[in-house]
């Protein structure tokens, strides 16, 4: 029970962009909207012990799944984030990778692809902000493969 209402603080926690994403059921939506409302310490509590109780009913592995992922913490999107960083270092440090991303994800567009490798290379150079680092990355990202 007491798990259940650690996961449930969880979720009130989370920024509300996360939540969304989630597909709760409405009454759990809803009772963590509440506990969000909610300033005094008891009455928090009491929210969080009704939020455990109502995820007893829930499948609250399922959610907790979920929350792992839209918190980035499941092992696979660790490892595709951190695979596509590597990408982007090795396209900035060789052209050539270009060829091997295309092979890969033949709807990537390449002159897209090198136009941003210029742009992130130039920017590093004059040390600028990194909008193109971070362009080339979500790009990148967008076309993982897993």
């Amino acid at each position: 029970m007491h798990a259940l209402q650690a996961l449930g603080e969880a979720l009130v926690d989370l920024p509300e962009a996360v939540l969304a994403r989630l597909e709760l059921p409405e009454a759990l939506a809803q009772a963590v909207h509440d506990a969000r409302r909610f300033r005094a310490r008891e009455a928090r509590r009491r929210q969080l012990q009704y939020i455990g109780r109502l995820m007893r009913t829930l499948d609250a592995e399922a959610i907790a799944a979920a929350l792992d992922e839209a918190r980035g913490a499941s092992a696979y999107s660790i490892a595709r984030h951190q695979s596509v960083e590597r990408l982007r270092e090795r396209l900035l440090a060789d052209e050539k990778v270009i060829d091997e991303i295309a092979a890969r994800q033949p709807r990537i567009e390449r002159a897209k692809l090198l136009r941003l490798r210029r742009e992130a290379l130039l920017e590093r150079a004059q040390a600028k902000p990194p909008r193109a680092y971070r362009a080339l990355f979500r790009l990148l990202m967008e076309h993982a493969d897993g």
